[in-house]
């Protein structure tokens, strides 16, 4: 399989060009029937939690579909935390406006809860917003709640 659906941070064109300069954007569009949530708060080592899909009946996750070469694989696999075991690979349908896709997506491997850092959350929200989510979608992202960093 080729096609890798991103959301969270990864919905970044610039941020995807850089990871994997090899794999064209194909199309926009929603994972009907899941969310996006937050975990790992406090096993990844991070500062907040960070974002994971689950299923939700009646939800829907906005994505970028990339058409990934198989050059570009590893290093998304291992950006991603998919050879570490943080992340694991699923496959999802798509619905987008060119058709459904079959796409792999990456899921915390670990438990859901925890909030965010402010920073993470508007990396997520100008992510989206770089990649053409609808302006709701966007004002959604922002409106979470967050956690404040901790002190170094």
């Amino acid at each position: 399989m080729r096609h890798y659906a991103a959301y969270g941070s990864n919905l970044d064109p610039a941020r995807m060009r850089a990871y994997c300069p090899h794999s064209p954007l194909i199309a926009t569009g929603w994972l009907e029937g899941w969310r996006l949530t937050f975990g790992g708060e406090d096993a990844i080592g991070w500062e907040g939690a960070v974002t994971t899909i689950a299923e939700s009946p009646g939800d829907r996750v906005f994505v970028a579909v990339y058409d990934v070469h198989p050059w570009d694989v590893a290093d998304l696999d291992r950006v991603e935390g998919a050879l570490a075991g943080t992340y694991r690979k699923l496959t999802v349908r798509v619905a987008t406006l060119e058709g459904e896709f079959t796409a792999w997506v990456y899921v915390l491997d670990g438990y859901e809860g925890g909030l965010p850092t402010a920073w993470y959350l508007s990396e997520i929200a100008r992510a989206a917003e770089a990649a053409g989510a609808p302006t709701d979608y966007v004002a959604d992202l922002r409106s979470r709640p967050t956690r404040t960093a901790s002190p170094e």
